[in-house]
């Protein structure tokens, strides 16, 4: 029977930040391996969707904890969603993680300021990083500029390797800074020897970002250690879930497979068949492909080197209409709230390069509130708008896109697929469709994780 030590659980997703709690299921049965989880989960009194989370959980683990003798290395992307990206957030630190029979041998925790100049300035970066940002080249730290994850870990690898590094990497995962706000909540908060503060989930981000960008100089701390922190934060997180309850420990699984679903984790595995199971659980953080009918996907890029987003407050109104015949009209309207009332050394106005991707052959009439042009593109399989999008501190502004649906998609057999980007919390969405006879439909919601809405129910 396989033995799986539940320090390894805890200490291997901390350190990436990743399925926090969830692991709790298999402390409890890990004298009896995988087959034990599966059966168990089929008779426990939870969802459908969650029994197949935890069955999709322990056959990862199961793979992944073989006690061969082999060792295995994970790429972990820290990422900073006060400062959004298309893939979740500013890549401030990426962490390599080896596994070795069921134990954590090595973790290290990279900056990638400092990893970032051993990489040649060869390639230029995407639009319109060389203008918004200052910057004469493309490297792992924006390297996460596609809504696709899948493409980012193509990217993260790439630089890695043009930076020098000589690991293979069995696997990449990201994560947000809301994964360790969600440990926090239940643990309570904890303290880091050696620094200033108690670290809550109220105040826990903005303690680390004020350590790492202002705090390690009044410390005399070598700003190319100011991230060391990070080792000893996932110790003082161990050190509090050991003591917990039960309840607590279920309560982590909870938000570990909140995280996953809400994009908060994303995964991605370099074997097939592993790489299949984080897929059908869609916790791989692509772009639909496959998806024909009607279809929308939001994607700020903050532009302005500030950490504004945490006081950003986004809504979105969405209008299908089928009732003159013919081809769908779509009237979409961003709204964006800074609710700064003043600059500092982490806010300022916000910047950033919104794309809406829309289905392929969609084509947009006219627009309000965008000042700058409105660039065009097409990737997965769909059609997007690009443009920057500026909102001044203590301000509101809505920018709204016409645009006319292709005529394949039908009102009257109407689905909508909306994707979320990782990193965005929970933004309230408002959809109403107009049938061919004119009837409507309001859908109010806040999203969470992507969704499809139907019209045919």
């Amino acid at each position: 029977m396989k033995k799986y030590s539940w320090k390894f659980w805890i200490v291997f997703w901390l350190a990436s930040a990743a399925l926090l709690g969830v692991w709790y299921v298999f402390l409890e049965v890990k004298n009896n391996g995988f087959d034990a989880v599966s059966k168990t989960a089929r008779f426990l009194p939870i969802s459908g969707e969650m029994r197949g989370d935890i069955q999709a959980v322990a056959e990862l683990a199961d793979a992944m904890l073989v006690r061969d003798g082999e060792t295995r290395t994970y790429m972990v992307l820290f990422q900073n969603n006060w400062e959004l990206r298309p893939g979740g957030g500013f890549i401030g630190s990426f962490g390599i993680v080896k596994v070795r029979d069921g134990s954590v041998v090595s973790l290290d925790v990279h900056d990638t300021a400092n990893f970032d100049g051993r990489i040649p300035p060869t390639i230029a970066p995407p639009y319109p990083m060389e203008d918004t940002l200052n910057i004469g080249s493309w490297k792992l730290r924006d390297s996460n500029y596609s809504p696709d994850f899948p493409t980012n870990v193509e990217n993260a690898v790439m630089f890695y390797e043009m930076g020098g590094g000589k690991e293979t990497f069995d696997g990449v995962i990201a994560v947000t800074t809301d994964v360790l706000l969600r440990a926090l909540e239940v643990t309570g908060p904890v303290e880091i020897p050696g620094y200033p503060g108690t670290y809550g989930s109220e105040n826990a981000i903005e303690l680390l970002q004020y350590q790492v960008e202002v705090g390690y100089k009044e410390q005399g701390i070598e700003k190319g250690d100011r991230k060391d922190m990070m080792n000893d934060l996932a110790r003082a997180v161990l050190n509090a879930i050991g003591p917990l309850d039960v309840s607590k420990k279920l309560q982590l699984a909870r938000e570990a497979l909140d995280a996953l679903h809400e994009k908060d984790v994303q995964i991605f595995l370099e074997d097939s068949e592993l790489q299949r199971i984080v897929r059908e659980r869609d916790w791989d953080g692509s772009v639909d492909r496959k998806w024909k009918n009607d279809y929308l996907f939001l994607v700020d890029a903050n532009l302005g080197a500030y950490k504004s987003d945490r006081l950003i407050d986004r809504s979105v109104e969405y209008e299908a209409d089928f009732s003159e015949g013919g081809a769908g009209e779509a009237v979409l309207r961003v709204t964006y709230t800074h609710n700064a009332v003043a600059k500092d050394w982490k806010t300022n106005d916000y910047q950033s390069y919104l794309r809406i991707y829309v289905p392929e052959g969609a084509w947009l009439g006219d627009t309000d509130g965008p000042s700058h042009e409105v660039r065009y593109g097409e990737a997965f399989g769909k059609k997007y708008f690009g443009t920057l999008v500026q909102v001044p501190i203590n301000s509101t502004k809505t920018f709204t896109f016409r645009y006319t649906l292709p005529e394949t998609i039908s009102g009257e057999f109407y689905d909508l697929k909306i994707q979320k980007q990782s990193g965005t919390g929970d933004v309230p969405y408002e959809v109403t469709v107009a049938d061919t006879l004119g009837e409507t439909k309001t859908h109010a919601f806040p999203l969470s994780r992507d969704r499809i809405l139907s019209e045919t129910e």
